[in-house]
């Protein structure tokens, strides 16, 4: 260990990115391009004491940092096996099941601690195991976070050799043609977007000097129904609005909601909504529906949260990511009000099919 340097020991902040257009892609010069993975972003440190798996609650709003390792034994029990004592890695943790990046099935492992019985766990390590998408390596053994992004790179590589499928190196190119492959090929199978890391830069945590590149979408979606939240002065205003689409049978399926709204724009929203508030004499598709997607159910974390509901008749514009399944995969952003749009129109039809290749073919052409 050269003098000055010290072993990294958790917590500290991983690196991050900022968001940049896919139609800048050409303007990058001097960087590597890794696919963004559909998954949960891990810090992983041996200690002499054990494994830690450092990420975050179960929301990207979750400040909390918490010790996954919990959630995944049969991770820790391989980097144990396959890592000297003061590794530290950046990974991500994702579940793959049948050429694809299973985000629920990811997501059933991440349950609060006191819920997390072991035999449960277990039982889902061994009938689904997780693996970990290895993409910087921070300390081997020795801190390497001053070096440059293409030299902890190489030694990342040669680290992973021989490591098997449970602990496997992310795919990284210099190619924009290759990275753009990636980027519209694969979403279906789990590549979120892409990563651009510049090839000379050191690692800092917590600073945003990559960039994050993901599709950027619009659709038109229904309003059937907003969610209250608590003003600074005590009054209730519009905490998200409730978006849902017609599917082929004509019935309106929940989606998902968009609320990143300013405290001033949530009092407008109310007085918005409130002209097609719900009467207890009116239909809605979402109180007593059988089978339909609808808002406010009971997760793994909890209750349901109140909602309240709204005559089907506001349709927004949004942009949004991906589609996944019936529902979208990431938060949407409410981009404009849409008053010449009959919201019987707003189906699952808009959304143009996306390729599906198998992620399998993706992880190989990483292979040390």
């Amino acid at each position: 260990m050269q003098p000055g340097q010290e072993r990294i020991t958790p917590p500290i902040e991983p690196m991050l990115a900022k968001p940049a257009p896919f139609a800048t892609l050409d303007q990058f010069h001097q960087v590597a391009f890794e696919p963004k993975w559909d998954g949960f972003r891990c810090l992983v440190f041996h200690l002499s004491s054990g494994i830690i798996l450092q990420g975050r609650g179960r929301s990207r709003s979750n400040a909390e940092v918490v010790d996954l390792a919990y959630a995944f034994p049969e991770l820790v029990e391989w980097v144990a096996g396959a890592t000297a004592t003061g590794t530290v890695l950046d990974a991500e943790i994702v579940v793959r099941s049948e050429g694809h990046l299973d985000f629920g099935a990811l997501a059933a492992r991440l349950r609060p601690r006191a819920a997390a019985q072991r035999e449960s766990i277990v039982t889902l390590a061994q009938g689904q195991p997780a693996s970990l998408l290895i993409f910087d390596l921070l300390a081997n053994p020795e801190p390497i976070m001053a070096l440059p992004f293409i030299e902890r790179r190489n030694l990342l590589r040669e680290a992973c050799t021989g490591w098997g499928e449970g602990l496997m190196l992310t795919p990284s190119t210099e190619d924009r043609s290759v990275a753009e492959r990636w980027f519209n090929e694969y979403e279906q199978a789990g590549v979120d977007g892409l990563i651009a890391k510049p090839l000379h830069d050191p690692y800092i945590p917590g600073k945003r000097t990559q960039w994050k590149i993901k599709h950027h979408r619009t659709a038109d979606m229904v309003v059937a129904g907003w969610r209250p939240q608590r003003a600074k002065d005590g009054s209730s205003v519009v905490g998200s609005l409730l978006l849902g689409l017609y599917d082929s049978d004509g019935a309106l399926q929940y989606v998902g909601g968009t609320a990143a709204f300013t405290d001033a724009v949530r009092r407008e929203l109310l007085a918005k909504v409130a002209p097609y508030r719900h009467a207890p004499t009116d239909s809605h598709p979402w109180l007593g529906s059988q089978g339909n997607r609808v808002p406010g159910g009971a997760t793994r974390w909890g209750p349901g949260k109140d909602w309240e509901p709204l005559r089907p008749e506001l349709v927004v514009e949004v942009t949004y990511d991906q589609l996944q399944g019936p529902r979208f995969r990431h938060p949407v952003s409410f981009s404009r009000w849409r008053p010449d749009r009959d919201p019987t129109t707003c189906s699952f039809d808009q959304f143009p099919p996306t390729m599906s290749a198998s992620i399998s073919g993706l992880l190989d052409s990483a292979a040390p």
